[in-house]
């Protein structure tokens, strides 16, 4: 019997699958736990109009995270930090500070999408990868100057 997966269903498939099972399985487990439903024509219309939809809100997305990326890449990011000799700082510039900093610009990234290998630990200027979308990686400058 071909059914549609309403959730995941570990090890049997996943949302929006169809798949077939046996009669058993669906009429005992899935359909009265709401996993999934049977794969009729109008069941089946309806699964196509949605993947349609979603693949519109999709492409949506990434439309907007490219626009936000060309934002944020003609912006620099001015941060002032203690420092010793040799431009060394006192201590480090974390993502947290990165965040806050864009946050004034206005900009609101969560500081783990922000992909700093190591924290900023010298004067100047440090290019930073932000992950906005899973496609889409903005590379922002991140200026670091002496605080006096």
């Amino acid at each position: 019997m071909k059914v549609i997966f309403q959730k995941d269903v570990k090890g049997k498939g996943k949302k929006g699958e169809v798949k077939d099972v046996s009669e058993g399985y669906f009429r005992n487990y899935l359909y009265p736990h709401q996993l999934a439903v049977e794969a009729t024509k109008s069941n089946m219309k309806e699964l196509e109009k949605k993947k349609a939809s979603d693949e519109r809100k999709e492409e949506q997305e990434l439309e907007k995270a490219k626009e936000k990326k060309q934002e944020l890449e003609q912006t620099t990011v001015e941060i002032s930090a203690k420092s010793g000799k040799g431009g060394r700082l006192f201590g480090a510039v974390s993502t947290k500070q990165i965040t806050e900093a864009l946050k004034q610009q206005g900009f609101e990234i969560d500081k783990r999408k922000i992909d700093l290998k190591d924290p900023i630990r010298t004067l100047g200027v440090t290019k930073v990868g932000i992950k906005i979308h899973p496609q889409v990686i903005a590379t922002v400058d991140i200026h670091v100057n002496e605080q006096k």
